[in-house]
């Protein structure tokens, strides 16, 4: 696991001060008690090294994200690590994740902090005129420091299923030797803890006594981050993948876990943002209140970059100094997945849908996650978008789109990438926000009446009702009264598919459905060539994957493995 006895000595971040919405990386030697027992900010900085730790996929396979292993994209650049996911390179020697050793990392942080760093009093303060102020702000460290070894062990567990649970700080060679919990009980420990902080951990970092930070900061765990942990870690647990016997009260505790955490962002006075773009532009998301009316918890990046950018800007545009890698490239399957506007899917008699004008009155949210033939993104790119064969941004130029799209979604289209212009900008990665926990609702309320137009006593809201939500704010039409539990499922299941597209959700969602075979092995793309003045639009099969079902979990890396001499493996590795 490589964990460290980190009392000696730790690289940790800078001090999270009281009025700075950043985390302003730096180095630190923590050495014991006394040490942090001198300074406030020594805590702070403690904590925000436990928060970088936090996942987020702006390419982390070397510009590659997750959901070039699933139907949602293909990566423009072959030989990728990507790939090993399904060309069967993947295994135990070839584990294709650093998270194992990532969150180990930030648990023992989080074991170090609350054993050893927990009940300071920071007697040289005292006479401080700010230090009730920081004591409230210190005291409140230990409830994030038990958020975010939650938060690391629903990581673990929606990837590995059961794994060592370890809960106080421990030597290299103790943790070790710490054989695996099974998944029920890192769900039960996920969800004690969360129980247990929820009443106890800041509500409001924008109201912190007299050292209010400002702008409200989403950055940081507050009660409602807590309560969306609770609610996304008991839908996992529902589901077939870790509920094989399908135990409806585990549904029903989904149900009502997501229902709070719809609950209590009203009682707050959160609702869905009505721009959904700028949810996932940094710029936007950072501090926009109406994006911040949203979004629940966001990891934000450190420094402002235009690395996401640089690596999924379309080749071969045409403004001086703005080129781009390809990238992460829409598929068809996904782009078939919006419905028109008539809340119709493209294969259902009077959609309307014209397959030689394929994007004409569409659900708008394929306008503003995908780029296509003929539309003028990004800002640098001074002529429409090329894609067809022989075209500007198009195959056989090396990285053009294989499937005849680029992505938008979490791309900031006003950087420019090089030249007199180049610029950068803010990220944020958003961890839960409000849209989620309406589909998470509907999906275990679902699970638990099998009829998506009916509650039972405890619920108000339908199923339907919740997916409604969320088209409206898309602009969607409700969906149909009267369809069929299995249809209303597979509506379900594309609504959440196009909503979340791109979050990280979609390549661990068909997983704790146990669905791949239906999902991930028929990638299917757009061939466009030129007519004249016009296109001719021909979809086309892409790539037929591998699955094996043993990948709906991770291999435990083998080195993992050898070093416990008690670790066992997972199924099939």
């Amino acid at each position: 696991m490589k964990l460290k006895n980190i009392c000696i000595t730790a690289l940790v971040a800078a001090a999270l001060t009281s009025c700075n919405e950043q985390m302003d990386y730096k180095e630190y030697s923590i050495y014991d008690a006394a040490y942090m027992q001198k300074k406030f900010e020594r805590a702070g900085g403690f904590l925000s090294t436990i928060y970088a730790d936090l996942d987020s996929d702006f390419g982390n396979y070397s510009g590659a994200m997750l959901s070039s292993a699933t139907d949602e994209s293909v990566y423009s650049h072959d030989g990728n690590a990507i790939e090993s996911f399904y060309n069967g390179a993947w295994g135990p020697t070839n584990a294709n994740s650093s998270l194992w050793t990532t969150c180990y990392h930030g648990i023992a942080y989080c074991n170090l902090f609350l054993d050893e760093f927990t009940g300071l009093k920071f007697e040289d303060y005292i006479l401080d005129k700010n230090y009730d102020a920081e004591m409230y702000q210190y005291n409140n460290y230990k409830w994030e420091a038990r958020w975010a070894r939650a938060y690391f062990y629903f990581l673990l567990v929606r990837q590995y299923g059961g794994v060592p649970l370890i809960t106080k700080n421990m030597t290299a060679d103790e943790a070790n030797v710490m054989p695996r919990a099974t998944a029920d009980e890192i769900f039960a420990f996920i969800d004690s803890e969360c129980e247990a902080i929820k009443d106890s951990i800041t509500k409001d970092y924008g109201d912190l006594g007299n050292l209010a930070m400002t702008p409200a900061n989403n950055g940081r765990a507050n009660n409602l981050a807590v309560l969306a942990l609770k609610a996304r870690a008991s839908l996992y647990h529902a589901s077939p993948l870790f509920n094989p016997n399908n135990d409806k009260e585990l549904w029903r505790k989904a149900a009502l876990d997501n229902k709070n955490v719809i609950d209590s962002c009203v009682a707050r006075k959160m609702k869905l943002s009505t721009d959904y773009k700028g949810l996932f532009i940094g710029n936007t998301s950072w501090s926009d209140a109406n994006a911040l009316g949203e979004i629940i918890f966001g990891r934000r990046m450190p420094t402002e970059n235009r690395n996401f950018e640089t690596y999924n800007f379309p080749v071969g545009m045409s403004g001086a100094g703005a080129g781009g890698g390809g990238g992460n490239c829409p598929t068809q399957n996904l782009v078939d997945a919006y419905e028109m506007a008539n809340g119709k899917a493209i294969n259902e008699e009077g959609s309307g849908y014209d397959p030689q004008n394929p994007y004409a009155n569409r659900d708008k949210r394929l306008a503003l996650t995908v780029a296509c033939n003929g539309d003028a993104w990004p800002n640098a790119n001074t002529i429409p978008l090329e894609t067809f064969v022989g075209g500007a941004n198009g195959l056989p130029t090396a990285f053009a789109t294989p499937t005849g799209y680029y992505l938008k979604k979490y791309v900031t289209e006003t950087v420019q990438t090089a030249g007199n212009g180049a610029n950068t900008c803010k990220h944020v990665w958003v961890t839960f926000r409000l849209a989620e926990f309406y589909l998470n609702y509907a999906e275990a309320l679902l699970n638990v009446t099998g009829d998506g137009y009916k509650t039972e006593q405890g619920f108000i809201m339908t199923p339907a009702a919740a997916i409604n939500t969320v088209r409206k704010r898309a602009g969607q039409p409700n969906l149909p009264e009267g369809l069929d539990a299995a249809t209303f499922r597979s509506k379900y299941e594309n609504e959440r598919f196009v909503e979340l597209a791109f979050e990280g959700h979609r390549f661990f969602d068909v997983r704790r459905w146990k669905e791949a075979n239906k999902y991930f092995t028929n990638i299917r793309a757009m061939e466009i060539t030129k007519n004249g003045e016009g296109f001719v639009y021909t979809p086309k099969t892409l790539q037929t994957r591998q699955w094996d079902d043993k990948m709906y979990l991770f291999p435990i890396p083998q080195s993992e493995i050898l070093k416990s001499g008690v670790l066992t493996q997972n199924p099939g590795w």
